[in-house]
This record gives C-alpha cells, sequence and structure tokens, in this order.
C-alpha cells in the first residue's frame, strides 16, 4: 500500500468516526489489530456493539467502498469481533457488523453512507 493511499485511508476513517459520534455512537476501539486482522472501529450505539469496517474510495472506478467487503472478508471480521470480546472480556446483549462508505469526491467534502447491519 502506498503511502498515499493509507493517507486517505487514515483521512475516511477519521471522517467515519466524526459521522459515527456525529449519529450518536460512542466509539470504544479504533485500528483493533492482532495476527489475523484488523476492526477499523468499534462503538457502542445505545446497547448495541458495532463493529465497523470503513472503506474509502476516491472513485467508484473498482466498484463502490461497501462492494469490497467479500464474503470472506465479512467471515474475518466476525472471527476477529469475537476475539476482541474475548480478549477485552467486553459483554453485548447485541453486536452487528457495519460499512461506512467514504467517498472523496475531486473537490469538496467527504461523503459517509453507513450501512448499519451491513453483514
Amino acid at each position: 500500500m502506498t503511502k498515499r493511499n493509507q493517507a486517505v485511508g487514515a483521512y475516511g476513517e477519521r471522517c467515519a468516526v466524526r459521522h459515527l459520534i456525529g449519529a450518536g455512537l460512542r466509539p470504544v476501539a479504533r485500528n483493533w489489530r492482532c495476527r489475523e486482522g484488523e476492526i477499523d472501529v468499534i462503538a457502542w450505539d445505545g446497547p448495541v456493539l458495532a463493529f465497523c469496517e470503513v472503506k474509502t474510495r476516491r472513485s467508484d472506478t473498482y466498484g463502490s467502498p461497501a462492494e469490497a467487503i467479500v464474503p470472506a472478508k465479512a467471515r474475518r471480521l466476525r472471527g476477529l469481533a469475537v476475539r476482541w470480546l474475548a480478549e477485552t472480556g467486553t459483554t453485548a446483549d447485541e453486536v452487528r457488523f457495519d460499512v461506512l462508505s467514504v467517498r472523496l469526491p475531486p473537490a469538496g467534502p467527504a461523503r459517509v453512507e453507513h450501512l448499519k447491519g451491513a453483514f
């Protein structure tokens, strides 16, 4: 991954977190990593714990950001969520998996679409 792509991704994650906070969610972890992968954002939405994958795109040349979540990626994220819950001792009556699609137009502000319960 190039430094430019890393910067675009980091900016997209910051936009996504601002969006989540504005929507009333309470982030508890960002960029949690283990050997198997990474969870971008974990946030409480009232009593629901949301594991959020953030996808940022400058164009739709390679499809929409949400289309990047293929079944294998969804399975990996579910496994990472189980591991995070076990390692942190966190309990939640309900968990969900969200996708935040961040589009960066050539001019103007980023556009964030929040798909709750995306997979």
